[in-house]
């Protein structure tokens, strides 16, 4: 996945000091989908927009589930919530920042179909 030049983006050594975990922990926020990372120029980044002060954005991983669950790839994922939606007139992620979460899940009712 290409960087997005409006993405600002965290490394792994940068969650763990933020969140005050472990390396191991923060990896495993990654695998129980808690936050989702790409590669970007080879290093493993989450999107800081799916940060939210020191924890995981609390809707992000209701809505990674449901997009897994449609079929998408984690990098998919991943961009569909930064992309502009034209159901939502926003990104996914800003929605979900703003607390719109049922406005975002009802967008990713018809990707399964």
């Amino acid at each position: 996945m290409s960087e997005n030049s409006t993405t600002e983006y965290l490394t792994i050594p940068e969650l763990v000091e933020r969140f005050d975990l472990s390396p191991g922990k923060v990896h495993r926020l990654i695998e129980d989908h808690h936050l989702a990372a790409v590669r970007v120029d080879g290093v493993l980044k989450v999107p800081a927009e799916f940060v939210q002060g020191d924890q995981p954005l609390p809707s992000l991983r209701g809505t990674l589930l449901v997009l897994l669950d449609a079929g998408f790839a984690e990098d998919e994922a991943v961009a569909w919530l930064l992309e502009e939606n034209e159901e939502l007139g926003e990104r996914p992620v800003a929605a979900l920042n703003a607390g719109r979460k049922s406005a975002v899940r009802r967008a990713t009712q018809s990707l399964a179909f």
